[in-house]
């Protein structure tokens, strides 16, 4: 069988694309031809329900999996076979749904673990760059255990921002969080992107969060992409609401 053209999207201000992404795990189909593309400053938002195959997909693209088949493209150049820590080196970044943080650890000191992670390390200044951006405003010998999760997602966001990322992963950011704290995370994602040119691609169910920062949004169900396009587009599509809001668990 000839093998399938891979559709990576090559366009002006592109930053990180993706095409005919497919993966297998344990014998059972997860991902199914999978195309995005996010341009610089841009916020692409990841919609489904649960078992859709979003966080399958956004462990290949940060790395983590390497898939069956297609590309994933950075800044023009492949790199479908690097893992995560290079990927990261390179100026791509990811926050999980749960925000595990050394526990053992001050916030000073996870600073500095995250300063000296990699070459170049990192100084103080690094650091107290990351959390004037993101609104950490706790004493550094607060040890991270009694951070709270809003805390706990700003510490984790200002050790990536601290190393200047091109793009950030986001899975779930506002999981846990109280309308006032989703806020800060809207303020916060406004700036990344239309302030310093940082692309975005989120996985949420906060859909009012997605309806004002994101500039598109990609559903998935069962592995696929089943609509794409403008926020207030997508939201009617009836295809999104048989898949998502009808039968939507969370």
């Amino acid at each position: 069988m000839q093998a399938r053209p891979v559709n990576v999207e090559s366009r002006e201000g592109t930053l990180f694309s993706c095409g005919n992404i497919a993966l297998d795990l344990g014998g059972r189909e997860i991902l199914r031809d999978i195309n995005l593309h996010v341009d610089v400053g841009e916020v692409l938002g990841i919609i489904g329900p649960n078992g859709a195959g979003k966080t399958s997909l956004f462990e290949v693209l940060s790395g983590r999996l390497r898939p069956k088949a297609g590309a994933v493209t950075y800044k023009g150049k492949e790199v479908t076979a690097l893992p995560l820590f290079e990927r990261s080196r390179l100026g791509i970044g990811r926050t999980y749904q749960t925000p595990v943080v050394p526990e053992e650890l001050t916030v000073a000191e996870t600073f500095k673990a995250a300063r000296q992670a990699y070459r170049p390390y990192l100084t103080k200044f690094d650091a107290e760059y990351g959390a004037e951006l993101v609104g950490l405003r706790v004493d550094d010998d607060t040890p991270t255990v009694q951070l709270d999760t809003l805390d706990r997602r700003k510490l984790l966001l200002a050790c990536l921002l601290m190393r200047r990322p091109s793009l950030l992963l986001m899975d779930e950011p506002a999981a846990g969080l109280i309308n006032a704290e989703v806020d800060e995370i809207d303020y916060l994602l406004r700036l990344l992107s239309k302030e310093m040119n940082i692309a975005v691609v989120i996985v949420e169910h906060r859909i009012e969060l997605l309806e004002t920062i994101a500039d598109r949004v990609m559903v998935m169900d069962a592995g696929e992409v089943i609509s794409e396009g403008q926020v207030a587009d997508v939201l009617s599509d009836p295809r999104v609401h048989a898949a998502y809001f009808e039968n939507a668990t969370e």
